[in-house]
């Protein structure tokens, strides 16, 4: 049975497919392609069916990552098949959780950056960078990269205490 993580921003062109892009190559490295499938979407649909930001696409070029994306909305109806929603700011945890038809639902949704042994509790936000420079794009994708190992070792705890 597959393992679904699917990564939340605002309006899932910056920050989630930055994420989905990583935590994807990071689940290829580590074999678990077959067993895990990483998916992004935003809060809102703002840019629903347009292409990640080219600066988004530009730094993940540049350090070797690649994405396919089409920017779509988040739905409340996608909880009962997903596994994993990692929220890549506090405003997206609080409208995810308020979104979540259930408890066990809205238990579902994370922090990426609480996967981050080097973020402190009070610096779990990953910046939005839409509104800044390419420096904010690398920012991010820092602050991505740092959390990844965390949850795929979450993510991969999930998936053998499956198989067992």
């Amino acid at each position: 049975m597959t393992y679904r993580v699917c990564f939340v921003c605002t309006g899932n062109i910056c920050r989630s497919p930055m994420a989905e892009a990583v935590f994807r190559a990071r689940v290829a490295d580590a074999g678990l392609d077959d067993q895990v499938a990483v998916d992004s979407a935003g809060t809102g649909g703002w840019h629903e069916g347009e292409g990640a930001d080219p600066r988004t696409l530009a730094v993940l070029e540049e350090n070797g990552y690649v994405l396919d994306h089409t920017a779509r909305q988040f739905h409340a109806s996608w909880f009962s098949r997903l596994d994993l929603v990692i929220a890549l700011d506090s405003g997206h945890l609080g409208a995810l959780r308020r979104l979540a038809p259930t408890e066990r639902d809205a238990a579902k949704v994370r922090l990426l950056r609480s996967y981050d042994p080097a973020a402190g509790p009070d610096d779990l936000d990953v910046p939005d960078p839409y509104y800044g420079g390419v420096d904010g794009f690398e920012e991010c994708l820092e602050m991505v990269e740092a959390a990844s190992g965390g949850l795929l070792a979450a993510v991969r705890e999930q998936v053998e205490g499956r198989a067992a």
